[in-house]
């Protein structure tokens, strides 16, 4: 039970006298909250500086004074963190929850503090008696009327409290008793409570607690005024409508036209600094959130738009770093080799540089800034590229996959009149990094779909077009977005699924698979540490040979690039971890991969050389083939058989090569005696020409002449060399004419170990993009016609050599000749 209100009284009721206090007292520092005397206030203390002074003041006569903190931020304020007058108060009850205590304490006395003794442990002073003093009776019974009176009309507002609790009010002999009974139930805040609490009279204390009233009043009179207006302009069922006329009411009570919301969406356009038709599109669309419904759906749609617009980065751009000795360690950092992408963008830094230095870079005139199209097999480097070209740049970096894409609208955008539009990934790729001019990968840009929804193709066709990309328009937008600072790169596998207005606004850089001595140091100087850090070992802990190495590349790798080179190498690290985990001597755990360990570890090859295998029997030859993946090496095999003089084709063929096929038929039965075979060699057979690896399409002309040489070496029983890989388009005449991807043949044919390669003679200067190394290791024979193809590619035997003195007796000059050129 609490006790009663009694001024000066200690528990038992006597007066307390300042002579019975001690000469000083200690201080305890109140947040957010004032106590006034004759009144009862329950505090919770947790602080240990504050327990450790109610435990003392427990022990002693209760007795401490309150004062409100000037800062309630401060954790444990000194004596100028708190006011100088304040309650002295008893302590009437203490109740121990875990670490802190709640206690309820009744103020005694307004105090004033004289003279600071301390602050450790806790704030001690020395304190005098604050009286109120009384001034004019008459002023002070009017101040007394009035503070019944607004305490009357206030109660009506709240009706919670009991009835007649303004009667007991009225009967309290004590002004001061009534004054601190008000303030003590009445909302204040920490300054309005010090200031009725520090008033130098009464009279001025009764005065400020009155204003403060009076105020409170209007509030409340006007609070019930906007209810009642709201009241009768809705109906009662309708809760939403009437939440929504008590703001307007309170709007216009306030004299406030716009809402917060309003006036945030106002600043962000004001900060965002749009441009000229952007800014007025959202001023437009701001003017009409103002005048509708904002619990509207239309009203949602409005804000998820200025949302879009003040949050793009119409300004915002990295400040490129130009120097290009720190591009050019960066890129030779993150890549090996690549040399041409490498050179082009230390092309690009030094002609910004000069435009920078030379004052033309806002020049329309001058070239814009260069699409470029990495095009390349998987696991070259492609995309990875484009991150370390950013990083040179000092720009931002964001990817997007453009493979499988058929939605134009993942381009433009869809427009606001569908539910739930949004911009497209290009607007928010660039919302996402926060700048304007990002380095921006468009990945796999070869295989875009294209369905009724529209064309994503076409539609990339204004984003990479450096003349039309500074007005980009987004359809959710619909406004102008400038992309010409955007430094946009795309990657594909071939450029022959790209559409040609397409193709050409990208500048191609073509990157080509890599050498064996490429892998190598590839796998030396970035997958190998790049493995060993995944899995959790130390660079001392194992090394690899390049015979380790060569070993995984030859025997369980067979790829342009190095992807699957890094899954064999990690695959390998996976058991040397497991070896290292289980050794108990740190000395003996360190391992060398060598080639018997890779096959211990890889276990046995996956990949053999199948050309010498395949080409032991006649009428098979081995072709040299381009693929998206990079180049290839495939298999051409030719039979005959008794028949009805048919043409078989088989392994998926296209077109093109069916026509091959054919081409090469017709000039077999054309030179027969040419090739020392009778001449009704071919009545009533059937030829089948046969391309293994038959649930893979194939089409091109460049496998003529493999064609042509598995046809004869089957009609002679002749083999094919197993060293020699070929390629070539040829004619009825027989003549080999130039062929495409000469580069990626020749590293299939390296890679597959052959030893001569076979092209066309107007393929020589191609050859110039094949890594020197390569060619010290190859033979190129450059063929002009047929004739000199099947020279070098078949293997005369015994039994061909008596057959070929046979049909060459009474031959003409040309079949003696090839036939000689044959034996040799």
């Amino acid at each position: 039970m609490l006790l009663p209100l009694l001024s000066g009284k200690d528990r038992q009721g006597n007066a307390i006298q300042q002579s019975d206090w001690p000469s000083e007292l200690p201080v305890l520092p109140l947040r957010n909250v004032v106590a006034f005397p004759d009144a009862l206030l329950p505090l919770a203390v947790g602080l240990e500086r504050s327990i450790r002074l109610l435990e003392d003041v427990l022990e002693g006569n209760r007795l401490v004074v309150l004062v409100a903190m000037t800062d309630p931020s401060v954790e444990e304020p000194g004596t100028d963190g708190v006011y100088q007058i304040g309650t002295l108060a008893v302590v009437d009850r203490a109740l121990r929850l875990n670490e802190d205590y709640q206690i309820m304490v009744r103020g005694l006395s307004r105090v004033r503090i004289v003279d600071w003794v301390g602050d450790t442990p806790y704030l001690r002073a020395r304190v005098e008696v604050f009286p109120e003093t009384f001034g004019d009776e008459k002023e002070i019974e009017a101040l007394r009327r009035e503070l019944l009176d607004a305490a009357r009309r206030m109660v009506v507002f709240f009706p919670q409290v009991p009835e007649g609790i303004v009667d007991m009010l009225d009967q309290m002999p004590e002004p001061s008793l009534l004054l601190y009974m008000i303030a003590s139930n009445v909302r204040l805040d920490v300054g309005q409570a010090q200031r009725v609490l520090a008033g130098p009279d009464l009279a001025t204390q009764m005065r400020t607690l009155l204003g403060i009233m009076q105020h409170e009043l209007e509030v409340l009179e006007l609070g019930q005024k906007i209810r009642e207006e709201a009241q009768g302009e809705m109906e009662k069922t309708q809760r939403e409508y009437y939440l929504r006329q008590q703001m307007k009411a309170i709007q216009k009570e306030l004299g406030d036209d716009e809402s917060d919301e309003l006036e945030e969406y106002r600043s962000k356009i004001e900060e965002a600094g749009l441009p000229k038709e952007a800014r007025r599109e959202a001023e437009r669309e701001l003017d009409r959130l103002g005048q509708m419904n904002p619990q509207s759906a239309e009203a949602g749609v409005i804000k998820t738009y200025l949302d879009w617009l003040v949050e793009l980065p119409w300004n915002k751009l990295s400040e490129d770093n130009l120097d290009l000795a720190h591009a050019e360690q960066v890129l030779n950092e993150d890549h090996y080799g690549l040399e041409k992408v490498k050179e082009r963008i230390v092309e690009f830094l030094a002609v910004r540089k000069l435009r920078l230095e030379r004052g033309v870079e806002d020049d329309e005139d001058v070239g814009a800034t260069a699409i470029l199209c990495f095009v390349g097999p998987p696991g070259v480097g492609k995309t990875s590229l484009g991150r370390s070209i950013a990083r040179a740049l000092g720009r931002e970096f964001t990817r997007m996959s453009l493979g499988g894409m058929r939605d134009e609208a993942e381009i433009r955008g869809h427009r606001r009149t569908y539910i739930g539009a949004m911009p497209g990934r290009i607007v928010q790729a660039l919302k996402r990094v926060g700048t304007r001019n990002p380095v921006f990968m468009l990945d796999e840009v070869d295989k875009i779909g294209a369905d009724w929804r529209g064309d994503p193709a076409s539609a990339l066709l204004e984003v990479l077009d450096p003349q039309q990309n500074h007005a980009f328009r987004d359809h959710y937008l619909d406004v102008d977005f400038d992309l010409s600072d955007v430094f946009f790169i795309t990657t594909a596998n071939t450029l022959s699924t790209i559409p040609a207005p397409l193709r050409d606004r990208m500048e191609i850089i073509e990157i080509d698979g890599y050498t064996e001595y490429d892998k190598v140091q590839i796998a030396r100087g970035y997958l190998v540490p790049r493995q060993v850090k995944s899995n959790g070992l130390q660079a001392g802990e194992v090394k690899f040979t390049d015979e380790g190495l060569k070993t995984i590349i030859r025997d369980f790798t067979r790829e342009a690039g190095v992807r699957n080179l890094e899954r064999e190498i990690g695959r390998a690290l996976r058991k040397v971890a497991t070896q290292i985990a289980s050794c108990k001597d740190d000395t003996a755990c360190d391992v060398l991969v060598d080639p018997e360990r890779a096959r211990e570890y890889l276990g046995k090859p996956r990949y053999r050389d199948e050309s010498y295998l395949r080409t032991e029997l006649p009428g098979v030859a081995t072709g040299l083939a381009w693929t998206p993946a990079g180049g290839e090496v495939l298999f051409v095999e030719a039979k005959v058989m008794e028949g009805k003089g048919d043409l078989i084709l088989t392994g998926q063929l296209g077109d093109v090569m069916k026509e091959s096929a054919r081409i090469a038929l017709s000039y077999v039965q054309g030179e027969l005696q040419n090739l020392g075979l009778p001449e009704d060699v071919l009545e009533d057979r059937v030829v089948h020409l046969h391309v293994p690896a038959g649930a893979i399409p194939k089409d091109g002309p460049s496998a003529g002449v493999t064609l042509v040489t598995a046809l004869v070496s089957e009609l002679t029983e002749q083999r094919v060399r197993g060293d020699v890989g070929m390629t070539g388009e040829v004619t009825l005449q027989g003549q080999v004419l130039p062929i495409g991807g000469v580069k990626q043949k020749v590293l299939a044919a390296h890679r597959h170990g052959l030893k001569t390669v076979l092209l066309p003679k107007a393929n020589e200067v191609d050859l110039e993009d094949v890594p020197q190394e390569i060619r010290d290791e190859l033979q190129f024979v450059l063929v002009g016609h047929l004739d000199e193809v099947l020279e070098r590619a078949l293997v005369p035997t015994v039994e061909f050599e008596v057959a070929l003195d046979e049909a060459t007796e009474g031959g003409n000059g040309r079949s003696k000749e090839f036939a000689a050129g044959m034996l040799a």
